[in-house]
Parts: C-alpha cells; structure tokens; sequence
C-alpha cells in the first residue's frame, strides 16, 4: 500500500499518507482534515489484527454513489463547493494557502518568493511600517512546515510583542504556538517530559528575547534550537554599546552562526543612523556582509545582497503591485490650545523654578550638572503634560529612590527610548535634582503643586476642553479616535475629563484609559472589549504604541503630549495607519500650544522635520540614534539660552546657541534620508513581478477558492439549511442569526462553530480589511470549515437524504447532447531529493461527452465542466428517469476511470510546471520535483446533464 491510497482499519475508511517511520501508519479519515491524524504502529497492528482482523490495515476502496442518490442539479453544486473547501493540503504551487485564515495581498508573497530560492532561508525583511511583515514572515514559516522542510520555529521578540505574536499565529495561520518568558517557563516545563528539552518539545513558540539573552538561559535555547528563527523589532539586536542591546546581539549572532539555521529579520528600521550597527545585521545573514561598504556596493554585490534583503515603502506597493490605494490615507492636522492665566502662572513659575535648578547646576561636576538638567527637563514636562502629572511628579520625588546618572543612556529620561517605555512621571530625576535645595524651593515646590491641584478639571484647564472639541469632532465625522498621553496621571485625568464632557449627549460612548500600570493580557483583553462598543475613545500611554495592532478598532489619533522623539509619533500613528485598516482616512493630530516653548522646540527641531521627511519620501525615517544630541538642543533652547517673557506673559523660545547643534542633526537626518531612499531603490525586488505571483494565485483559487467562492458556498449552504443569513446594509456584511431557535435550525457539528459569546446575531464578512463590527470568515475560519465538511460527510453517509446529494440530473438548452460531469478528489505525491514526500489534493471538474460504452470518450475542457456544473434547469425531470439516467452513467465508470489516467498525467505536468515556476520566478534553478498522480482518483459526485428535447 503506498502513500496517496485508501485503507480499511477500525470499521473505516482511512488515506494512508507519508510518513517519516516506516514503521508507523499515518491515517487521516477520509472525509477529515489533517488535524484528526491518527498514527498506528505496524507491528501492533499486525499483531491485533491477528486477533481482530478490523485493526489490520487493508486495501479499501472509495464508495461509489447509487442512482438511489439522486437531487437536483444544485446539490451537486454543493457539493463540490464544499469539497473543495474542505481541501488543507492543496495541490497549488503555495501550500500554505491551504491551512491560513486570511487572504495575503499579491506583495506580501515576494519574501515568500525569495525564501523558497534559498538554502538556508536568510531574509532582512524590513518594509516600511503597516504594511504586513508579521503576514510575511509567518507565511515563510507556514510555507516551509506545510512543505516538510522545517519541523519547528521560533519567534524571538520583545517581551511586550509575545501575546500579539501567539494571537497571530492561532487566528490567522492556525497554529498553537507556547510564549516562552520568565512568567511561563515554569508551566511549560511541568507539561513537558523531564527527559526533553522545553525547545525541542513545542514545536512552534514565542519567546522573549530577553529571557532567552541571558547566561542562563541562552545555551539551553541554543543547544536545541528550532530550524527557523523569526527575530522581530531586529534593530534592537544590531551590535551597540548599550549592554542589554549587545546581549541580544550575541544571542541573534550564535543563532546565526548555525550552519543549517534559516533566519528571517522583520524591521521596519534596519538602519538606525550609525553604519556599524547596520553591518551587523548585515553580518547575521552572511558575515562577509558585515565588510562590504552599503554605499558604494558593486553591481555583483549589490545582486548579491538582494537576494536576502527586502525594503519597500507604501508608495513603491501601491504603484508597483495594487495598481491603486491598499492602504489608508493618512490625513495630517494640527490643532492648538492656549494657557489660561492661571496655567500660564502654573507654568511660568515652574519654569521660573527649572531655570534656577539649570542656573545653580552649571558650576557642579558634569554628573550632578546633568541630573539637574534632566529634573528640570522632567518637571516641565509633567507640568506641560497636565495638573495631574505636575501633582504626581512632585508627590512621587518624595518617596523616590536614589537615582544614579550612570542608569541612562543619551539622557533619555524624559523621553523612553524605543525599546522601553516607562510612563510612570520620572520622580527620581526630580527628586536628585532638588534635593540640595534650602525652604524658599521647598516651598516653591509646594507652591506649584497646590496651584496644579487648583486646576483640576476647571474651565482653566484649556487644554482639556479643547481636547473635548476636538475628539467630538472626530466622534461626528465617523471616526473612533485614540488620545496618546504622555504620563499614566494624564491618561487617566483625561479619560476622566471626556467622560464628564461627553457622555450627556452620547449615551453610549465608552471612554476607556489604558496604561503601563495594567498588564499585557488586560491591556489586549480591554482593547478587545472597547473596539466591540459602537462608539468609542482610547485614552492610552505609549505602553501601546508597539506590541498591540489597534487598526481594526481605531481610526484617528490625538497626541495629547508630543512626544519628544519623531520614532514615537511613527509608532503611535503606525498603529492604525497599516494593513487591515478598514477606513479608507486615518486622522493624525498634533495637538500643542503655540505659546508653549516646550511644544516650540519639539516641533521645530524634530517633528516638522519627520513630517516633511515622510510626506517627502512616503516612508518614516527614525531621527539619528545620538538621544545626547537631541537632549542638548533641548537643554539650549530651553534654558541655557534665556527664554523671554513679555508684560503679556507670552513665552516665545530662542534656538539661540542650539542653532549649531540642530543644523548638525539634520544634516545627518539628511544624509539618511537619501540613504534610505537609495536603499529603497536598490532593494524593492522589482525583479519579481505582480503578473507571475497574480498567475500562481489564480492558480491556487482554482484549486482552493477564493474569497467570493466562500461567500457563496456559504450563502448557498444556509439557503438549504434555512440558516437566515440575511444582509446587513453594507453590501460586504451579513447578519447570522444566533438566538435559541436559529442555534436549533444548525446541525450540531455545525453549531459548535459559531463564536458563544455574541448576543443575537452575528455580523460576517468575507473581505479583507473587514468592516467596523464584522467578523471575517475565511476558507479556514472554524465555521466556514465545519460546514464544508458537514456538508460532504453528510452526502457520504446519508445518500439522498443528505443536503447535498451526491448525483443529479439536469434537463438544459445549455447542452444539445448528452453530457456527464465528473465531481472527482484526486490526490498527487510531491517528492523531492532529500526532501519529505508531500501528499497534495485538488477537487477537479471533468466533463465528458456522452459515450455509453466507453469506447470513445470526448473530455471537455475544464471551464465547459464548471459551465455545465453551475446550469440552470430549464425543464423537470421525472424521478425515474434520473435514475435510469444516472444507472447507465455510473455503469460507464470504469471505463472512464481508466480513461483517466492520460488527462490527470497532463495535470500532473501542469502542476509540477506551476511549482516550478514560483521557484523559478526569481532567476534560480528548481530542485528536481516529481509530482505523481495517485490512481484511482475519488468519485465524490456524478451529474448528467439532459438537453431539452
């Protein structure tokens, strides 16, 4: 019995598939998915079937249908709709396509086209922001477990991106993937056997790569490394001075250094602005690219490096591969708020204050000098923030710990790095700052918080109420906005501030405030929960401006508190300007006040700057990695050049003697730009074009069907078993209703499907991005699965009682003769020099002109067989007849069952053509590929069609 046949084992009939053992059976029920594998070892086998002869394995054959199985033409129909939905190792070239829950667009499979030309797999992967890359990397990683040649993987991310990786991976690509961090190891390690290792016993995780940096826990990570590695946010394991980024260097370098190990760097900013932290990604696909010169590259080696380094902007997809907008708009504005008298004295007083601290600090050591300018920098910032960050700054430097310089790199206490995010007010700074002051600070100090306290929630805070406007205005243009804060005291104070306003006139608005205080799990649970509410406002800290896609429930955002680092801003508006956004206009709003010298110095020397950039360019390009060079324009601007207040108190700001430093700085931001737009030229893969991967994806919906044959299978399937879906008003959203009796109407394996928490109906949708408040329902979405496969064993088990019967006959003036349609399951075998033998299905349509012998057999061609499959009746057929049609047609199978074995050799060419064109599409030689057609095909189902006589 060889691998592709039918057995009989256990009162069943079963397909034997290739397996590693010789010696263990692997089975999967005829008319089940891969997942309800069974493994049955040879020799147990043979030795229970000596005593029960049903545990021995034997040759079976497909059950042929009767003319007793006789419906209409639309059954029939159904049939192989479903059956080809219930297809998970399909026959076209990508195999992942088979087993993932969303539709890739056409540009998301060119790293998948490069990895399948290399040996190891080595990719940079650094698209710009939004567009995918998690999509692409996870379908390298599909891809390559669905064609054998890997058998484990790994994700290696930030702590904060782990829960978002395992929920991509379970919703969108059906894998049940272990977070491996500090948190979990323990759990995991009791679920595992003592004798194997955590790394070797799941097959596919997600760990932190700082847990997996550290002495500890590296070499175990290492002595069992999974075949693939996907490193994510890779800019943080460039080489660098900081020891936590050089520990993840080293981790990612002996990774690397595997001979055999396949890597793939997801970035969307490989190049931070220093040139050997670059090399040194460089280097972890090949160290000799450590050496080369990126600017001046020679032709071969410029080849070279293409083929493992990826880099697209938005602007290069849409022209290149859509032909037209795929991703959201993203509409700029800025809005501004002035200080009332009372906050322009909280503010000039506390300025009045910083400034003394700056003053007295300057004949200090360099040491203290700098913990006082960034108390200074810190306490205005808290001020400017809002009166609740100012009273929780000054509140908390009271208990604050001692705080050492020597703790920060680049001065970076007042605005977090990319990579860490505290916004808790930064109270230890404050406190080293004024601690040496005599009673008249002190109570300077207290002075200022009593008049922050003041200003709680009163008309004098202007900057709240204008905040108010604007967010209702977003609510009244159709938009769900987030408001980005700065300090957990100023989310919170403004989420409370919206509610008070906002919910007299809009009953049912939920504002909900999100910060660093709560959680990762509870962080994503309340995000899920607020994006279900039908009006809705996000109040959050930038402890989710990474790790959490937040495109599906928000379209507008509001930097309540510039930040202080144009990287920020990319990433708080990257949130919901990226793939998947379902509204075609993204809001992005700088809200700032044009008295304030804090907002003036940000916008001027690096916000302005980064819009022009992107506008410019169509892609971020983060600000030169020197955090020293940033806060020291800052400290000039600010103070070290005595900013001047009018009889009118209006704050005006002096670049003065920063304006050197902020020349240097955007020079080299210049200098960037062009290296990034240079790049960008080099590496977009325009070698690869749309119209070959459009071919093998048209090829692939033959096979598996696309996102408009689910909508129909499902449409039609719900008409027969009176399901109710009905439209919504949007004509890309359906309505399921769920209620007690509708729950009843679906058969029980169907039921057990549908998501338990919804109230009374449940909003679909087949398309991608998905509209506001729909569900997507993919080919591989539980509920479209388990109605596909009700539907054929159904027609399997219960003959002419099923839904969908398995023979019909139709009377039509589509034909003028006699005409038999074939609904046939073939199965091929896919093998390879050293690699797994795969088993591949197709669901195939044959036609065949009417010839009662056998003897001559006229095949249609495959578009006349769908033609015919889909025909209207256009007059009854009595019952009798159809059976006596049918008897004589199923009569005339074997002969057409040997007939076959010609036309399913010409597919089986086609096939191996098709793969070996997606291997071939970028330049490179396939591997010798043999794809062998396993006879006899499946006879799912048999329709005749009658012309009208």
């Amino acid at each position: 019995m060889n691998p592709g046949a039918i057995v009989r084992c256990r009162n069943r009939d079963w397909v034997l598939l290739p397996g590693d053992d010789p010696e263990v059976h692997q089975l999967r029920p005829l008319t089940g998915a891969a997942d309800d594998l069974v493994a049955v070892h040879r020799q147990l086998s043979d030795l229970i079937g000596s005593e029960l002869p049903e545990e021995r394995l034997r040759s079976a054959t497909f059950p042929l249908p009767t003319p007793d199985d006789v419906a209409d033409a639309a059954g029939a129909h159904l049939l192989w709709q479903a059956a080809r939905l219930t297809l998970r190792e399909g026959a076209a070239p990508f195999r992942s396509l088979g087993r993932i829950s969303i539709r890739p667009r056409s540009y998301q499979f060119v790293p998948l086209l490069m990895a399948l030309r290399l040996d190891p797999v080595r990719l940079l992967i650094a698209d710009d922001v939004g567009v995918g890359k998690t999509i692409e990397g996870l379908l390298i990683a599909r891809e390559m477990l669905d064609r054998g040649e890997i058998k484990r993987f790994c994700v290696v991310c930030p702590p904060s991106l782990c829960g978002q990786w395992q929920r991509e991976l379970a919703e969108k690509f059906n894998l049940d993937a272990v977070v491996v961090r500090s948190g979990t190891v323990g759990q995991l390690e009791r679920r595992k056997p003592i004798s194997e290792s955590l790394y070797r016993h799941y097959p596919y995780q997600v760990a932190s790569i700082d847990f997996l940096k550290t002495d500890r826990n590296r070499h175990a990570f290492l002595q069992d490394c999974p075949e693939l590695v996907i490193v994510d946010e890779a800019h943080g394991a460039a080489r660098a001075s900081e020891s936590g980024r050089q520990q993840r260097h080293d981790l990612v370098r002996q990774i690397s250094a595997r001979p055999r190990q396949h890597l793939i760097l997801l970035t969307a900013t490989p190049h931070s602005g220093i040139e050997q932290a670059f090399r040194s990604l460089l280097a972890l696909l090949r160290p000799a690219f450590g050496q080369w010169d990126t600017s001046s590259l020679s032709d071969p080696r410029r080849i070279e490096l293409a083929r493992h380094y990826v880099q697209r902007t938005r602007r290069d997809i849409e022209n290149q591969w859509e032909g037209s907008r795929c991703f959201p708009t993203r509409e700029y504005d800025d809005e501004t708020y002035s200080l009332s008298r009372a906050y322009r004295e909280l503010f000039g007083r506390t300025y009045d204050y910083c400034e003394e601290i700056v003053t007295m600090g300057r004949q200090l050591d360099d040491r203290r000098r700098r913990v006082r300018y960034w108390g200074a920098l810190a306490l205005l910032g808290c001020v400017m923030s809002s009166p609740a960050a100012a009273v929780a700054a000054l509140a908390a430097r009271r208990s604050a710990r001692a705080f050492d310089p020597d703790e920060v790199d680049h001065a970076r206490i007042v605005e977090p790095s990319d990579d860490r995010v505290d916004d808790d007010p930064p109270a230890g700074p404050i406190s080293a700052a004024i601690s040496t002051l005599d009673a008249a600070g002190q109570r300077q100090l207290r002075d200022i918080e009593r008049r922050a306290e003041a200003l709680y929630h009163t008309e004098d805070d202007l900057k709240l109420r204008g905040c108010t406007e604007l967010v209702t205005g977003l609510l009244r243009a159709g938009h769900h906005p987030i408001v980005w804060c700065r300090y957990v005291a100023t989310a919170d104070y403004v989420a409370d501030g919206l509610r008070r306003a906002l919910q007299h006139d809009h009953t049912d608005l939920r504002v909900a405030s999100i910060t660093g205080r709560i959680g990762d799990d509870q962080r994503r649970a309340m995000v899920r929960e607020l994006a279900c509410e039908p009006r809705r406002v996000l109040v959050a800290t930038d402890c989710l401006s990474e790790g959490i896609n937040l495109q599906e429930g928000f379209s507008a955002v509001v930097h309540y508190d510039l930040p202080w680092n144009p990287n920020r801003l990319e990433q708080r508006e990257g949130r919901v300007d990226r793939y998947g956004q379902p509204a075609p206009i993204v809001k992005a709003v700088r809200y700032f006040c044009p008295d304030s010298p804090v907002d003036g110095v940000v916008l001027d020397v690096l916000l302005n700057k980064a819009r022009e950039i992107h506008k410019v360019l169509g892609t971020h390009v983060p600000v030169p990695d020197d955090g020293e060079t940033v806060t020291e324009a800052l400290l000039n601007a600010l103070f070290l050049r005595r900013a001047t207040r009018d009889e009118a108190v209006q704050l005006t700001f002096d670049l003065g003697g920063a304006s050197e430093q902020v020349a240097a700085l955007h020079q080299r931001w210049d200098r960037d730009v062009e290296r990034e737009r240079i790049n960008r030229t080099r590496f977009a893969q325009r070698a690869i074009k749309p119209e070959v991967v459009q071919r093998e994806l048209e090829a692939a919906d033959d096979v598996l069907g696309d996102p408009g044959a689910v909508r129909r299978f499902v449409l039609d399937a719900s008409q027969r078993l009176v399901l109710g879906i009905s439209a919504d008003g949007q004509s890309d959203v359906l309505r399921v209703p769920i209620d007690t009796v509708s729950r009843e109407c679906m058969p029980p394996a169907v039921r057990v499907a549908v998501p338990p928490t919804l109230g009374s109906e449940w909003r679909i949708s087949f398309a991608s991005p998905t509209p506001d408040g729909a569900e997507y329902l993919g080919r591989n979405h539980p509920f479209v699965a388990a109605l596909a496969r009700f539907i054929v064993e159904e027609a399997l088990e219960k003959g002419r009682d099923a839904t969908a019967v398995r023979c019909g006959v139709v009377r039509t003036r589509e034909v003028t003769k006699l005409r038999t349609i074939l609904l046939l399951r073939v199965r091929y075998l896919l093998k390879q020099p050293h690699r797994a033998t795969l088993l591949s299905e197709e669901v195939w349509v044959r036609g065949v002109a009417w010839a009662p012998d056998g003897a001559q057999v006229e095949w249609l061609s495959d578009e006349e067989a769908l033609r015919l499959l889909a025909a209207m009746p256009d007059a009854n057929v009595p019952l009798a007849e159809k059976r006596q049609l049918l008897a004589t047609a199923l009569g005339s199978w074997p002969a057409l069952r040997d007939s076959l074995r010609a036309p399913l050799a010409d597919r089986a060419a086609a096939l191996r053509e098709s793969h070996s064109r997606v291997r071939r599409a970028v330049g490179q030689g396939v591997r010798q590929l043999v794809v062998a057609p396993q006879h006899p095909p499946d006879l799912l189902g048999m329709l005749v069609v009658q012309p009208v006589v």
